[in-house]
């Protein structure tokens, strides 16, 4: 593509940038937390049927993807779960056909005294847009439409077959993008684009996630010394899992595209409840875990290792010795994937033509970056042997207060977008 047709679709992004920006601002007030994204699903069928895509909404069966490689088990039902995507059917029917994959669950907003606005009510602070949801990844969804828009005010389309996908359930489980997968939506490349700041993604963590379970032995607590401390017991086990965590973050044990990041494997103890009464010594304790494995480390070996900590850990409390801690599999089984390792065709055509336009765009190289989170981008890369490239706006305080993201990253990331798609797919006239 020559630097005038470049610069003829980047302006066509800026002409509908404003635009863009309102689409944002209203996909941002949709409380789509796990459970609640319906309203937002439907504001995303809406803007597709409008753009003329064949829209598929449906309901995520348990049963359609609890056998297949990636699944992660759930606690209670799926009745809730809708996915949406909009296809594009080429008339040309290039071999670069595409994926644009994003989520739109967002992750809870806590406590609403400690953000400076209310979290569902996006306002504009200079470069910032602010908002529960708004970086990770509602942003990232607009720069998938409003790229397709610009090429589409230009009168031109895609010349290769495009799926744009809305899911769910990407901040627990992934099982959103698996139920894609399963209903037979498969291309030769995806675009994720996750807020990393315009790097694109060569690396990313597994994630295992467990509860653990323990028993107490309840009593008055004036004879507190008779009884057993449920709540108190969980402290050693958790420093157990730290030096575990520790362990697993040996140089020995790292993948070779984390070996210069500082402590890539994290553990986080999300969640704890025990207990019914101040003056009971608690009979029972549940503490949620969330852990990080490197790509290609083995999830049952992991899981395994993970049992044998706790159980060596409850030998040293004299009531767990005999009532062993039950450990929960629920939410992330997810395995580490590495784009770095796959030699295809496809990878080196789709990351060259991301690199070139980025280039046009920013005027610097595209850095390639390890993270110490997951993204949707492994079930892709490792069960349907399609290159996944992770590639976002820039964004701040994802999961905390004051979420917020940057309009000119957000400008960037559709313009690369944009000379991606036509880099990749080609372009027909519409």
């Amino acid at each position: 593509m020559d630097k005038a047709a470049q610069s003829q679709i980047m302006s066509a992004v800026d002409d509908l940038f404003d635009e863009e920006v309102g689409f944002l601002a209203e996909l941002t007030k949709h409380p789509s937390t796990r459970g609640n994204e319906q309203s937002a699903q439907s504001f995303m069928a809406d803007a597709l049927n409008n753009r003329s895509f064949d829209v598929d909404r449906w309901q995520i069966d348990v049963a359609d993807i609890q056998g297949l490689p990636g699944f992660s088990p759930v606690i209670g039902n799926y009745e809730d779960a809708v996915n949406v995507v909009g296809s594009h059917h080429s008339r040309s029917k290039g071999k670069g056909s595409l994926i644009l994959n994003g989520h739109i669950d967002v992750v809870p907003e806590g406590p609403l005294d400690m953000w400076d606005q209310p979290p569902y009510e996006p306002h504009v602070d200079g470069d910032w847009m602010y908002g529960r949801g708004v970086g990770d990844m509602k942003a990232g969804l607009a720069c998938n439409l409003f790229a397709l828009d610009a090429l589409r005010s230009l009168g031109f389309a895609p010349a290769a077959d495009v799926y744009f996908q809305s899911v769910v359930e990407e901040e627990c489980t992934g099982n959103g993008a698996l139920a894609c997968l399963q209903r037979g939506y498969k291309a030769a490349a995806v675009l994720i684009p996750e807020p990393f700041a315009e790097d694109l993604i060569t690396a990313q963590v597994g994630v295992i996630w467990f509860q653990v379970h323990l028993k107490g032995l309840p009593t008055h607590v004036a004879y507190a010394g008779d009884g057993a401390n449920a709540i108190e017991a969980a402290i050693p086990l958790i420093n157990a899992l730290h030096k575990l965590e520790e362990k697993w973050n040996g140089p020995e044990h790292r993948h070779g595209d984390f070996a210069h990041v500082h402590h890539p494997l994290n553990l986080n103890i999300g969640k704890i409840q025990g207990g019914d009464w101040t003056s009971s010594v608690p009979a029972w304790c549940v503490f949620d875990v969330r852990m990080g494995v490197f790509p290609g480390q083995d999830l049952e070996l992991a899981r395994a290792e993970i049992e044998a900590v706790l159980a060596d850990a409850a030998q040293d409390n004299a009531f767990l010795r005999n009532n062993k801690p039950a450990i929960v599999y629920h939410g992330f089984q997810a395995e580490g994937y590495a784009l770095s390792e796959d030699k295809s065709e496809e990878a080196k055509g789709s990351i060259s033509a991301l690199e070139t336009a980025h280039e046009a765009v920013t005027g610097n190289r595209l850095d390639h970056v390890a993270i110490t989170a997951t993204t949707d981008a492994r079930f892709f890369g490792l069960y349907a042997n399609t290159p996944a490239l992770v590639y976002g706006p820039r964004a701040e305080a994802i999961h905390g207060f004051n979420e917020r993201v940057s309009l000119e990253s957000i400008r960037r990331v559709t313009q690369t977008t944009a000379l991606f798609i036509a880099n990749w797919c080609g372009l027909e006239s519409l």
